[in-house]
């Protein structure tokens, strides 16, 4: 469509409303404001509009405005007074005039009783131009800051440490089925322990199945957005309109959350009795690649690699491999210290005043590029044995991945 079609016929530009619901009330906290034309025919979206850089700045910015006014005129006459309002703003156009513009646009509608506390200024984390500056003038009146579409493309992680938002909003678009690989869903979930770091609150936008919104829920969503919950439109809706919907899913979730997590502890408890007997029946009198070769066939189909370090790391066995039918000793191994790993140095210390064996979180194994778990337990105050799990046998664990 052409912008001057656009720009010619003000009146026909209108604001659209997109919930966004929490998940401790189960209910609408505010709503993206998205531009929308309506031809007579169809509602047509404005993002193209807004994003194609060959349209002159001040027309973009002119139909942005039209779009804020006539939101907040909706907003004010809501009579809800603790809605958030998500404004999305291309940081370029806010640049021309040091924000000034969007910001006394802001301020002006106070008197009507929408406070700038209650707009969240949506960045979007690929703009290249540096704002930071820019957000803190905006943050010292009240106004929120999101970052858009992060976990989309390669995130910059410098960006948002700069920026610091209140709100990360994650893109599910690529997570449309439980097919997304492993990778992709470890990038989403280091994203959740970002927001948890800086402090921030994660919402995740474009849920469209089931499967999207237990993924958001289980990874720390607090705010959700999407089709699967209510699509973009004129009108808002009432706060409780999916609360009895919501309560009924995250109750289903919470079901199978609680069965995953029994399940991963039931495993450890039988590790744990499994290797205990092994060690009282064979490790008095042997060096460690002795004990090693001497509990191998007891523990065929469970694990495919073990290995025995001290308590600051240092390996003092070669790694025993299964390979095919055999298990081998790879002596390059002994000697090596793996204090460097994430959590090892904890984990030797929870070995040991818990006198009990551990079970990691999964991670992709670096030779094999399988995701594994590793179980550990102690051998006695200064040795302890580490044992990498099959990943064919931890697929037939339900729930464990």
């Amino acid at each position: 469509m052409d912008a001057l079609d656009i720009l010619t016929d003000l009146e026909h530009v209108v604001p659209f409303f997109q919930p966004i619901f929490n998940a401790e009330e189960h209910k609408i906290i505010g709503y993206e404001i998205l531009g929308r034309y309506i031809n007579g025919i169809d509602d047509i979206s404005l993002g193209p509009f807004f994003q194609d850089d060959t349209i002159p700045e001040e027309y973009r910015i002119e139909v942005d405005n039209v779009v804020f006014n006539k939101a907040m005129e909706v907003a004010s006459h809501s009579g809800e007074q603790d809605l958030l309002w998500f404004v999305n703003r291309d940081a370029g156009l806010l640049m021309m005039d040091d924000g000034e513009g969007f910001l006394q646009l802001i301020i002006s509608f106070q008197e009507k009783g929408i406070n700038p506390e209650h707009i969240v200024l949506e960045i979007s984390d690929r703009n290249e131009h540096s704002i930071e500056h820019l957000i803190n003038y905006y943050k010292s009146f009240g106004i929120k800051i999101a970052m858009d579409k992060v976990g989309s493309e390669s995130s910059n992680f410098e960006r948002i440490a700069g920026i610091e938002p209140e709100i990360l909003k994650i893109d599910m678009s690529s997570l449309r089925s439980n097919n997304a690989g492993p990778a992709y869903i470890d990038v989403l979930h280091s994203l959740s322990i970002l927001a948890r770091k800086i402090g921030a609150t994660l919402l995740f936008e474009n849920i469209e199945t089931p499967y999207q919104l237990q993924f958001a829920w289980k990874n720390g969503g607090r705010f959700y957005q999407g089709f699967y919950l209510k699509k973009p439109q004129k009108e808002l809706v009432e706060k409780d309109i999916l609360k009895e919907k919501l309560k009924l899913e995250i109750h289903g979730f919470i079901l199978s959350e609680k069965k995953r997590i029994q399940s991963f502890f039931d495993l450890r408890i039988e590790l744990h009795t499994k290797f205990q007997e092994l060690i009282t029946r064979n490790k008095k009198g042997q060096n460690p690649s002795e004990f090693l070769l001497s509990i191998g066939e007891s523990v065929n189909g469970i694990a495919f690699r073990m290995y025995i370090c001290d308590e600051d790391g240092f390996q003092l066995s070669p790694n025993l491999y299964k390979s095919g039918d055999q298990w081998l000793l790879q002596p390059k191994y002994e000697g090596k210290n793996w204090s460097w790993r994430p959590y090892f140095l904890e984990n030797i210390i929870r070995m040991r005043t818990g006198k009990k064996g551990i079970l990691s979180d999964r991670y992709s194994d670096i030779e094999t590029g399988e995701v594994i778990r590793t179980f550990s337990l102690p051998l006695n105050e200064a040795k302890f044995l580490f044992v990498d799990l099959s990943a064919s046998f931890l697929n037939e664990r339900e729930g464990l991945f």
